[in-house]
């Protein structure tokens, strides 16, 4: 089988993904209105890269599950359910509080403000996920995130996330997430959708 036919087939994350999934991950977030809220202006794209890889190689890849697609140009991170992350939080708090800088008051505040909305009961948590630049336009986005919709929905639990854009909000509704609350975050910070897939 030629190779560019199945070079966006998806499958589990392995450790020589790493470093091109956190260069996916850092340009998708680059300019992404919530992480310039609560992240750093200054150094920022390094501080986004660290966060990023943060959350693939401390959060999803230990206590969840993460997919990627056409070389790790696309790539989704969830925390699931089966595995309390709180251990691998109470590490990475201080690393966080470093990364945010002078936007911690906004990176906690932030958080106060969606935590009310999230699930009470077990979820998959959609950390992040991301396209690179020149791969988007293709269904990437789509084909990396179905298996943990898929996982979730075979488990019996909801699919969760947040999102502080508008545009990405009609994309994963066309997965079959809905709305369950758009919140202002405080400080001038970005509108933010949270939503909800329940399993079928």
């Amino acid at each position: 089988m030629p190779q560019h036919q199945n070079a966006a087939s998806v499958r589990p994350i392995t450790d020589a993904d790493i470093p091109t999934a956190v260069d996916t991950l850092t340009q998708a977030f680059a300019d992404y209105p919530y992480t310039q809220h609560v992240i750093a202006a200054d150094d920022h794209e390094d501080r986004i890269r660290r966060f990023q890889k943060l959350c693939l190689t401390r959060i999803g890849m230990v206590y969840g599950r993460v997919w990627v697609a056409d070389a790790s140009r696309a790539v989704a991170v969830w925390a699931t359910p089966d595995q309390d992350p709180s251990p691998a939080f109470a590490e990475i708090g201080p690393l966080v509080g470093d990364l945010t800088g002078n936007r911690a008051a906004a990176y906690e505040a932030a958080e106060q403000a969606v935590a009310p909305y999230r699930p009470q009961e077990p979820a998959w948590f959609l950390n992040t996920v991301a396209v690179a630049p020149e791969a988007q336009g293709r269904g990437l986005g789509s084909a990396v995130l179905v298996p943990g919709i898929e996982a979730a929905a075979r488990d019996g639990h909801p699919a969760f996330l947040e999102t502080s854009s508008e545009r990405n909000v009609v994309f994963y509704e066309r997965l079959g997430f809905k709305v369950t609350a758009d919140v202002q975050l405080p400080d001038n910070g970005p509108r933010t959708w949270c939503m909800r897939r329940d399993p079928r």
